[in-house]
């Protein structure tokens, strides 16, 4: 059952990175892009929380995983703090 919620989390996140780079090529709002970029991290982040839980149980890709999610926030905060 976890699984099935470790799949949903990765598509709901790649739905929303999609989503929110769609709207960034069409309106050309900057948070959009940021937000998008993140989601699309936060996308790897949860591929690679799957391939750690589900494909490779024996393997500790937690520092991977903190890697994806360390590097997945940078682009919001970047555009919280620098975009006004």
């Amino acid at each position: 059952m976890s699984e099935l919620v470790y799949f949903l989390c990765a598509i709901t996140a790649a739905l929303c990175a999609f989503l929110l780079l769609r709207a960034y090529f069409t309106t050309r709002t900057r948070l959009m892009l940021w937000g998008g970029l993140t989601f699309a991290g936060l996308t790897l982040n949860n591929i690679a929380l799957i391939l750690d839980v589900v494909v490779f149980p024996e393997m500790d890709l937690q520092p991977v995983r903190a890697a994806f999610a360390f590097v997945s926030i940078l682009p919001l905060l970047f555009g919280l703090v620098w975009e006004s």
